[in-house]
């Protein structure tokens, strides 16, 4: 018990080092946070505007390379990293999408581990993390663009172009559209140096959705009105202009980033397991990651953000990936949770819906096993840093900074502080339906809060 208790003070006084107390200007008005006094237990919530990184390209370096949902900015990550992992050897990001703290991991000299459910987002995490021979690269893209200036207007169609399984692809795309993709297609696949292979990949992925009858600015699959504007799109042109902005930006991180540091990426679903031979118990220094907000189904709707280009890159499944992801499987509506805030608010939903209130228990069983399992591979003393956001359900408010907290505390942690930052510009919808009844819509989340903890 002493030892614990020395750990906590000792933990205190870091803290203190990093956040002090200090005083916010809000909205004109003066909001002062004090740290609490510890007595099993450090707690501190503090409000802090010098996160929110208005001003800040949060596309520099690789982190240009492909539009996400809910992506969480470098600008964050890498404070994080500063504060809490310097000196560290191995980062972990259980959910790493496009691999924002990864890079982020590896320019600070941190080798890095993500995982990720969705292929798509295994890819782009990876080719964002690969350094490449520039006189390779861009002999390779200048060959693309020759190839596809000679191509533009003479793509007939004939048997050498093979059009892979897309579902609904009339839909989608134009007839035309779909030859240059397939084009391209067989293009990348002459690659044989797989690092290139897969950059061509991450810019044909966004070609496909820039060029697709998709509703700009949705995540979900909605059809434009305006489909006739797509019909005689350049497709090549796109192509060749994704593929000069990552060049730059490939460029731009491995000037910054001239260590030896590197990142794997797995596919293991931590939710399930973490599989022991990939990360050993106790091995990781340090988490920072940004979890989904919710379900699949009634948040952010990654699976369906990543179908088209999914499908056309020949990943099997990807109409099922929002079923895979947390929260996907429905559970029943009798789970009870440690947090008390967390079941008192899913008896508020239930009363009001009780197939709603089944998905918000299905995704915070999830996260919890999730937690559970990443919580297993840190290492005594190795921070948890998890960037959440409080998502509203039945106009009910779920303190997700609070339960995941409470959740770390169950495995062994201590909560150091959860750190409130403004959304300016996180790619978000910028109304949802938590009711799910047409026409009936609500602003979605402001503030994203850092929530941060540490292993006794």
């Amino acid at each position: 018990m002493k030892e614990k208790q020395d750990l906590i003070q000792s933990n205190v006084a870091v803290c203190k080092k990093v956040n002090p107390t200090r005083t916010h200007k809000i909205n004109k008005d003066i909001v002062v946070i004090k740290e609490t006094g510890v007595s099993n237990k450090y707690k501190s919530k503090i409000i802090d505007d010098s996160w929110d990184f208005r001003k800040a390209n949060t596309k520099e370096m690789t982190h240009c390379f492909h539009s996400y949902p809910a992506m969480m900015i470098p600008q964050v990550a890498r404070r994080i990293i500063e504060n809490y992992g310097k000196d560290k050897d191995v980062l972990f990001d259980p959910y790493c999408g496009t691999g924002t703290s990864l890079v982020e991991a590896n320019i600070q000299n941190i080798n890095a581990i993500g995982t990720d459910v969705n292929p798509l987002a295994r890819l782009i995490s990876k080719a964002k993390t690969t350094k490449i021979s520039f006189e390779l690269l861009n002999s390779e893209i200048n060959k693309f663009v020759n190839y596809s200036f000679n191509l533009n207007f003479k793509v007939k169609r004939n048997n050498s172009i093979i059009i892979p399984q897309v579902i609904n692809i009339d839909y989608w795309f134009s007839k035309n559209t779909q030859e240059k993709l397939a084009v391209i297609l067989k293009y990348i696949g002459n690659i044989n140096e797989p690092k290139i292979a897969d950059f061509f990949k991450v810019a044909f992925s966004e070609t496909v959705r820039a060029v697709s009858y998709v509703k700009s600015g949705e995540f979900k699959m909605v059809r434009s009105k305006y489909i006739h504007d797509k019909n005689d799109i350049d497709v090549f042109g796109i192509m060749a202009a994704k593929l000069s902005r990552n060049k730059n930006g490939l460029f731009e991180f491995s000037e910054i980033c001239k260590n030896d540091t590197k990142s794997i990426i797995y596919d293991f679903n931590t939710v399930e397991n973490i599989p022991n031979n990939l990360l050993k118990f106790n091995s990781i220094d340090i988490v920072v990651t940004s979890p989904p907000y919710g379900d699949s189904r009634t948040t952010v709707a990654y699976g369906q953000f990543s179908r088209l280009a999914n499908e056309w890159l020949g990943y099997n499944a990807a109409n099922q990936i929002d079923n895979m992801l947390m929260g996907g499987k429905r559970r029943k509506c009798n789970y009870k949770f440690s947090s008390k805030d967390l079941n008192e608010a899913i008896s508020k939903i239930k009363s009001e819906d009780a197939q709603r209130a089944r998905d918000v228990i299905s995704f915070y069983e999830d996260y919890e096993n999730s937690i559970k399992n990443v919580s297993k591979v840190i290492k005594k003393g190795g921070f948890a840093c998890y960037v959440v956001g409080n998502r509203t359900v039945k106009g009910i408010t779920i303190p997700t900074d609070e339960v995941t907290a409470q959740i770390f505390e169950d495995c062994g942690f201590i909560h150091l502080e959860t750190i409130i930052r403004n959304i300016p510009s996180k790619r978000m919808p910028y109304k949802n339906s938590p009711s799910n009844v047409k026409g009936l819509t609500s602003s979605t989340m402001k503030n994203e809060y850092i929530v941060i903890c540490q292993k006794l």
